[in-house]
């Protein structure tokens, strides 16, 4: 019973990790949104406590962000659509919002922490559907460092906070507030959570070490089986994501990205449990 459990355990990490490379390179995003639910759901089911349990989600979906962007950020440079300088700085500054973020949430409640999660990504979605039409032709990208390094710091505290690379709040921010194309937001923003990943990992790190009751393998609250399971099978996926991006158009890619922010910004406020879903 032990082994068919974990057997269904590894199968449905590996199946998580596909989709999370997939997304992450279609939408430039970290894939915290899908890998956090499916984390607390198997680590709860293994027995561990419901708060431990999102904190671990939280700190190894942050690790497993940084390898899977890297390789998403690798194809998109390939397409042409990374902008280092803006991406860089973005990064850099949310790296310190990071660590502030990780460092807050490891000490808060679980329930807090899944509603936060929720209610930031349901804010994102709303922001983008309200947002005036995507510009067409090539946009005037902000040239000024100050906006990248104030919305870096907001973004990256975000991502600390709720185990998320934080390109579900960066790709609308720099569509919308900084003139980029959907597709330069996409492939920016894996940049971006890259350094937002470094941040919220060792934050989570430090702060879980030691604490009892985590699950075996773990370095803080990073579990390294998930970790390994999660990074190995998204980074294989990362690549496919980016392909099928630059065969679409920008509207679509906006639809798709508001439609899984939604999703999972319902399911992390418990909407979903409550029409027993």
């Amino acid at each position: 019973m032990i082994a068919e459990s974990m057997l269904i355990y590894i199968i449905v990490l590996l199946l998580t990790g596909m989709v999370v490379g997939f997304a992450c390179g279609m939408l430039g995003v970290g894939g915290g949104f899908i890998m956090v639910p499916v984390q607390i759901w198997a680590l709860t089911s293994m027995g561990v406590d419901p708060t431990l349990s999102t904190r671990v989600a939280f700190g190894t979906s942050l690790a497993v962000i940084l390898p899977t962007s890297l390789c998403g950020c690798h194809g998109h440079n390939c397409q042409g659509v990374v902008l280092w300088r803006p991406g860089v700085t973005l990064g850099l500054s949310g790296l310190v919002g990071a660590f502030l973020g990780g460092t807050i949430a490891a000490h808060a409640p679980g329930e807090l922490l899944r509603m936060i999660f929720g209610i930031i990504i349901m804010g994102g979605a709303l922001r983008m559907i309200y947002a005036r039409d995507l510009r067409r032709g090539r946009p005037e990208v902000v040239s000024s460092l100050l906006p990248y390094i104030l919305w870096g710091v907001v973004v990256g505290v975000i991502s600390g906070l709720a185990g998320i690379g934080g390109g579900v709040i960066l790709v609308p921010a720099m569509v919308i507030a900084m003139g980029f194309t959907m597709y330069q937001a996409v492939g920016t923003s894996t940049v971006a959570i890259a350094f937002n990943a470094v941040g919220g990992t060792i934050a989570y790190a430090i702060n879980g070490w030691g604490v009892a009751g985590l699950p075996a393998y773990c370095v803080g609250y990073i579990d390294l089986l998930q970790f390994v399971l999660l990074a190995g099978a998204s980074m294989l996926t990362a690549h496919w994501g980016v392909n099928v991006t630059h065969k679409m158009s920008e509207e679509k890619l906006k639809r798709i990205f508001i439609a899984l922010m939604i999703l999972i910004g319902l399911k992390m406020m418990g909407l979903f449990d409550l029409m027993g879903f």
